[in-house]
């Protein structure tokens, strides 16, 4: 099975945003050749990470899902965002009241892809705190 890298996981992002985007604004986007990413896609798509390009990521059964509430600075929400969103792992953002600002589920196919996801979360200028729930199981 192919483990994605960054460049992937910035490629899988993409697609997210715009499942239909041509080749040559993507490559634009990641600053690469049209090639790099044909042949990336051809081997996205031959190893099952993605399955469509609805970009249903494929889900392990032993796959980590989290709950992420995350507190953010005054007017730097939008920002964050878009930053967010720009992660493949944080399969869904929103927004909340409360103490909280931002609501974001995780799915990671590791311990060591969570561990990533948690920090690159707590690393974006603007996030004041945060607090994540592992789900254990669905009852």
């Amino acid at each position: 099975m192919h483990t994605p890298d960054a460049l992937d996981r910035k490629l899988i992002a993409l697609l997210r945003a715009d499942g239909r985007a041509p080749i040559a604004q993507l490559a634009l986007a990641l600053g690469i050749s049209r090639a790099t990413v044909q042949t990336r896609l051809d081997r996205l798509l031959d190893s099952g990470t993605i399955l469509g390009f609805t970009i249903r990521a494929r889900r392990e059964h032993d796959e980590i899902r989290a709950v992420m509430l995350i507190e953010v600075a005054g007017k730097s929400t939008t920002e964050i965002i878009r930053q967010l969103r720009g992660m493949p792992e944080l399969h869904t953002l929103h927004t909340t009241n409360g103490a909280w600002d931002l609501i974001a589920e995780i799915r990671a196919d590791n311990l060591r892809d969570f561990d990533r996801v948690l920090r690159e979360v707590r690393m974006i200028d603007g996030v004041l705190n945060s607090e994540t729930s592992i789900m254990l199981s669905s009852v």
